[in-house]
C-alpha cells in the first residue's frame, strides 16, 4: 500500500477515508488544529475497530525502552490498540529517534502509532522513517491574511452565517488564537442561535467575554508580571474560561521566545531574529523581554511541562492543570514558584 508521505492538516480527513496508514505523525503549534487532526485519526481508527488507546509521554526523562516494549506486548485477545506517544517538544533525542524509527520499521499488526508533536525538523532520520512507513501530517498556524476566511467556514460549519466584515472584527480580537475564536463561535451559536450574524451583534458578543484578557496573559508573563498573570489566571477561572485558553496563551509566548533563541544561538542578531520568527512588530519589545530571560533549554522544558497540563487538563495525566500552569507562569515570568502557588485558587 503506498500512503501520502506528508500531508496537510486540510487534506488529512480525505486521506483517513482510505486505508488506514500503520503509523501517523501529527506535528505542529497550533493546539486547536493539532487536536483536532488527533481526534480525526482516532475516530477513523475506532472505525477500523482500534477500540483501546494507551498514551506515552515523551518527556526528557522519558525511557524509551518502553516503546519497545509496546512492540513486543501483543495482546492475548488480539485486541487492536491505539499507542499514543506525546512528543511535545518534537526532539525525541537520539535514542528515541533510534526507537521509533525501529517501531515504524516493522509495526505490529494490531498497533497503530500515532505521534503528537510540536514542530519537527523533516530532514530527521526518524520523522523520514515515520513519513515512510506511514502519514506525516504537518499543522501549520492561520495566518492573519487567511484567518477571516477561517472563520467564516468554521461559523458556517456551527450554522452561523456572518459577512466577511464581522469575521474581519473577530480575527482582529483573537490575535491568531484559534481556540479563542472557536470559543466565541460556540457562544455565538449558543445565544444567537442559528442564521446571521452581523459585526454588531458579534462584537457586543465579544465585548461580554471575560474582563480579565487571555490574550494578554502571554504578553503579562513575557514582562516578568508574575504576580497580575496569577490575577489574571484566577480571574479567568472564576468566570469559567476554558483551561486551554490559559494554556494556548501560554504556550504561545514560550514558542515565540523559543523561535527567536533558535534563531539568535545560530548567530543572527535579536532584531534579525524577532523578524526570521514572525514576531508581530507590535509585540516584538514584549518577546525580547522573555528571550533574554529564558534560554532555549528552559522554552524546550517549559513546553514539556505545558504539555503535561494538557494531558491533566484532559484527565489523562496526574496533577491540577490550573496549578502546573500557574506554576510556569511564574518560570516564565522569573520569578519563585513558591512565592505564588497559594494564591491560584482552586475552582470553587
Amino acid at each position: 500500500m503506498c500512503y501520502v508521505k506528508t500531508a496537510s492538516a486540510a487534506q488529512l480527513s480525505a486521506l483517513l477515508k482510505r486505508k488506514l496508514a500503520p503509523a501517523y505523525l501529527l506535528s505542529g503549534d497550533e493546539p486547536l488544529l493539532l487536536g483536532e487532526a488527533a481526534d480525526a485519526v482516532r475516530a477513523a481508527a475506532r472505525r477500523h475497530g482500534f477500540e483501546s488507546r494507551e498514551v506515552l509521554f515523551a518527556d526528557a526523562r522519558f525511557d524509551w525502552d518502553r516503546l519497545a516494549a509496546q512492540s513486543a506486548n501483543l495482546s492475548l485477545f488480539a485486541e487492536r490498540r491505539i499507542l499514543e506517544v506525546r512528543l511535545p517538544t518534537g526532539k525525541p533525542g537520539k535514542a528515541g529517534a533510534e526507537s521509533l524509527a525501529a517501531f515504524v520499521a516493522s509495526p505490529p499488526e494490531d498497533t497503530l502509532l500515532v505521534i503528537i508533536s510540536g514542530r519537527v525538523d523533516k530532514r530527521g532520520s526518524w520523522v523520514k522513517a515515520v513519513a515512510k512507513a506511514g502519514v506525516h501530517v504537518e499543522v501549520w498556524p492561520i495566518d492573519r491574511a487567511q484567518l477571516p476566511a477561517w472563520i467564516m467556514k468554521r461559523m458556517q460549519g456551527a450554522g452561523l452565517k456572518c459577512a466577511r466584515s464581522a469575521a474581519e472584527l473577530l480575527a482582529d480580537r483573537v490575535e491568531g488564537n484559534l481556540l479563542a475564536a472557536d470559543q466565541e463561535i460556540r457562544k455565538l451559536r449558543l445565544s444567537h442561535g442559528q442564521g446571521s450574524v452581523d459585526a454588531e451583534t458579534l462584537m457586543r458578543s465579544v465585548a461580554d467575554s471575560s474582563r480579565f484578557d487571555v490574550f494578554k496573559l502571554g504578553d503579562t508573563v513575557l514582562l516578568g508580571d508574575a504576580g497580575r498573570a496569577i490575577r489574571i489566571m484566577n480571574g479567568l477561572r472564576g468566570e469559567g474560561v476554558a483551561v486551554q485558553l490559559v494554556l494556548w496563551a501560554l504556550n504561545s509566548a514560550v514558542h515565540d521566545v523559543a523561535r527567536v533563541n533558535t534563531h539568535v544561538e545560530s548567530g543572527m542578531h535579536v532584531p534579525a531574529a524577532l523578524a526570521k520568527a514572525g514576531i508581530w512588530t507590535s509585540r516584538r519589545e514584549v518577546v525580547r523581554a522573555g528571550a533574554s530571560r529564558l534560554s532555549l533549554a528552559t522554552c524546550y522544558r517549559l513546553i514539556e511541562e505545558l504539555a503535561a497540563a494538557d494531558l491533566a487538563a484532559k484527565g489523562h495525566g496526574p496533577g491540577d492543570a490550573w496549578a502546573m500552569l500557574g506554576d510556569v507562569a511564574c518560570e516564565i515570568a522569573g520569578r519563585p514558584l513558591f512565592a505564588h502557588r497559594p494564591a491560584l485558587r482552586r475552582a470553587v
